[in-house]
């Protein structure tokens, strides 16, 4: 049987993209299969704040920041904390990663046209030793334009591929079955869904109208990861982690189900690491949402304070940015899956920014002047304060006391005391008029201060939470967001997928999420941030580059 193309690529998401403009580069014959319809082209990268790890940067050199693959990749590996032998891949991919973020990433994206906002964000900071979890120094590169930056370079390859006929996209096709003929993948099978033009992101219809059949020499699985579908994450999630939390909502939407990896592990492939995830712990309730059950994460600065269910304060360094996982894990061996953050006016106007494409317009939109309003503006930025106005997990009182009530309300229990609140909250507050103190989160403040990029844009000036100058008080219930699936296919450096025989499949490759974002995943039990793009980056072109080779 004739082949319909040289290779396959499932999956019309970012990997995918970039995978697939590789491949047509060459002047082979490429095929794009996509669930969802055109409008959905980029799939999660587009929804994202577009951050990419970057390490020694000539806009880190302009801040003071020194950085460099040796630090980066002590940070990488501290944080990874291999320890399974599964991971050969995995850690051979973070080697080879980190060395791209350092070397010819920024230039080949730039050489598309892909540009950097210049003030480098600091996220996932530690706390802990040298050789622990965290970014020892600012790395957190946001793509000017946001996440639809980074998809447009790859978009307008695709398109051009496209129109000069080596490239094709099947949108509304799913796939059913991956196709193997004496040992090789050559194809794949499924169900072509009805046309549906519903907005980027909400649910599309299901409704099957016919079927399809494909062939070529080669496929690559690009589907994503597993954080739309709430009963794979409960199933696949770590003990060591607690029990999985009974409410969680979505930080992507609800066809990033996971269903091509059932379809990919039962032709075959390995998949390893599947109990890894990242998930966030400061999401709140969409008040606007586009999916089901659509969160959105808050990215904090390091002042406000953090409180249990109960009104504990999460224990150093689990303070705001400096450690997902450690926060879930405390979090969710409280019995309960919310926590609390307990701020200040001034406080929220400089410290809360919001992941997602759509919930930064300056950024996203490149307005430079609406940008600027960032460090000017005497109120938050607009999409903060719309949710401060209408987000269901928001409290804003004048005084302890009414705000303590209005968080119990809102949980619907008592759980808090105001003694309880008002004792810590006043500890900290006395810890404040000395730039030398013992509380930790206070010298991570001072610390942050120090960096011009969060003095500007990212950490208030410190202050007593409980001085009404700097009022209201706000509290904002934190839900658990998901988010990243971290485990995936193994694969090797060509991203060619193993079988559970442990020997490569013929013809089989998996990029993106669906491979954990490299080698069956690159990340390890932790991420630095700035990382899934990246991964996508880095596995698709290796990928594309190397089918292309493959196919002849």
């Amino acid at each position: 049987m004739a082949d319909d193309a040289d290779v396959i690529v499932v999956g019309g998401g970012l990997a995918g993209l970039v995978a697939a403009t590789e491949i047509a580069d060459t002047g082979k014959r490429v095929i794009v299969v996509e669930q969802e319809g055109e409008q959905s082209l980029g799939g999660q990268a587009f929804w994202s704040l577009g951050g990419l790890f970057l390490v020694d940067t000539p806009e880190q050199r302009r801040l003071g920041i020194k950085d460099s693959f040796e630090l980066a990749l002590q940070d990488w590996m501290g944080s990874a904390g291999f320890d399974r032998d599964e991971d050969l891949w995995p850690k051979r991919w973070a080697e080879a990663y980190v060395a791209f973020a350092a070397g010819e990433k920024r230039g080949w994206l730039r050489a598309m046209g892909h540009r950097i906002f210049p003030v480098v964000g600091w996220a996932e900071r530690g706390g802990y030793d040298a050789m622990s979890h965290g970014n020892s120094v600012p790395r957190f590169h946001v793509s000017w334009g946001t996440g639809p930056g980074v998809v447009e370079p790859f978009e307008r390859r695709a398109r051009e591929a496209q129109a000069n006929g080596h490239l094709t996209f099947r949108f509304r096709h799913r796939v059913d079955a991956l196709t193997v003929t004496n040992g090789d993948v050559d194809g794949i099978s499924g169900s072509i869904l009805e046309p549906d033009e519903i907005e980027r992101g909400k649910s599309s219809s299901r409704k099957i109208i016919g079927d399809f059949q494909l062939h070529a020499q080669a496929v690559i699985v690009a589907s994503g990861g597993i954080g739309g579908n709430h009963e794979l994450v409960r199933r696949n999630w770590p003990k060591r982690l607690g029990e999985a939390p009974k409410s969680m909502i979505s930080g992507v939407p609800e066809h990033v189900d996971g269903r091509m990896i059932g379809i990919t592990e039962a032709a075959g492939a390995r998949l390893i690491n599947r109990d890894r995830m990242w998930h966030y712990v400061e999401g709140i309730r969409n008040w606007n949402p586009i999916w089901p059950r659509h969160g959105i994460r808050i990215l904090p600065g390091p002042s406000s304070m953090w409180f249990d269910a109960t009104g504990a304060r999460l224990p150093s360094p689990l303070f705001p940015g400096s450690d997902t996982l450690g926060q879930l894990q405390y979090i969710m061996r409280t019995g309960y899956d919310y926590s609390w953050f307990v701020l200040t006016q001034s406080i929220i106007k400089k410290e809360f920014a919001l992941s997602g494409s759509e919930q930064n317009p300056d950024l996203t939109g490149k307005s430079w002047r609406m940008t600027f309003k960032r460090a000017t503006n005497k109120g938050a930025p607009a999409p903060v304060e719309a949710f401060k106005t209408h987000g269901a997990d928001f409290v804003v009182r004048d005084n302890l006391a009414d705000l303590v009530a209005g968080m119990n309300a809102l949980a619907g229990d008592d759980l808090l005391k105001l003694e309880t609140l008002k004792s810590q909250i006043e500890a900290r507050d006395r810890e404040i008029s000395n730039p030398y103190v013992k509380d930790t989160q206070v010298m991570n403040i001072h610390n942050a201060r120090r960096y011009i990029g969060d003095r500007l844009i990212r950490t208030a000036k410190p202050h007593r939470i409980l001085d009404p100058a700097h009022g209201p008080l706000i509290a904002v219930k934190l839900n658990i967001v998901t988010r990243k699936t971290l485990g995936g296919f193994e694969t090797d450096l060509d991203s060619r997928v193993f079988g559970q025989n442990g020997q490569i499949m013929p013809g089989l490759y998996a990029v993106g999420e669906a491979a954990g974002f490299g080698g069956g995943g690159v990340h390890g039990y932790r991420s630095l941030e700035g990382t899934f793009l990246g991964g996508c980056l880095f596995s698709g072109r290796n990928a594309g580059r190397a089918a292309a080779k493959a196919v002849g």
